[in-house]
């Protein structure tokens, strides 16, 4: 039985690299995020504006507990997933954290390059973007750094980039080469 989750800021690629390292362990895969739209029939930024950053906090922390109880599988989570309630234990305990490690100026860039409606984000300005997500970065930190995997990442833009990182995550897992808080 193994339950990995991929953790990180909003533009670390944490779906792109979930769905790539549960291929190729021969894994199930689940966007936390997705499952939420779907339980839910309704998108994350409509449950965002609908019912506040609070009550959908609520929401994804009920469904993480839900899909931490299920068996082989890799599971995305959404940024703020692991900085509210005791998430980032409820993962630790069930299975495996990885922390997709970004620096701010290659988030904004794949965030501005990106065509998913992003709630924390919406109406920023490139010359915005950078600040926020820097003095956002840093309040999320301390709860990412409890990942019992910390994996730099840089650029993930092509398919050969996107290839190395889910080899050198796996390399790191085979390895037993963990971070521990």
């Amino acid at each position: 039985m193994e339950r990995i989750f991929i953790i990180g800021y909003m533009g670390s690629g944490k779906t792109t690299i979930g769905k790539r390292l549960a291929k190729s362990l021969s894994l199930a895969f689940i966007d936390l995020d997705a499952y939420i739209e779907k339980k839910y029939r309704k998108s994350v930024p409509d449950l965002f504006a609908e019912k506040g950053e609070e009550e959908f906090r609520k929401i994804e922390s009920r469904s993480l507990r839900e899909v931490a109880a299920f068996e082989d599988v890799v599971i995305s989570t959404g940024g703020g997933t692991p900085c509210f309630f005791d998430n980032m234990e409820v993962m630790n305990r069930a299975g495996l954290t990885i922390y997709l490690e970004a620096h701010p100026e290659d988030l904004a860039a794949h965030l501005l390059a990106a065509k998913t409606v992003r709630p924390l984000i919406t109406g920023k300005t490139k010359e915005e973007l950078i600040p926020f997500i820097t003095e956002h970065l840093s309040r999320r930190e301390s709860h990412y750094r409890k990942a019992q995997v910390i994996y730099p990442i840089d650029r993930m833009i092509t398919k050969d980039e996107i290839h190395l990182t889910v080899r050198g995550i796996e390399q790191q897992l085979k390895g037993g080469n963990r971070h521990d808080s």
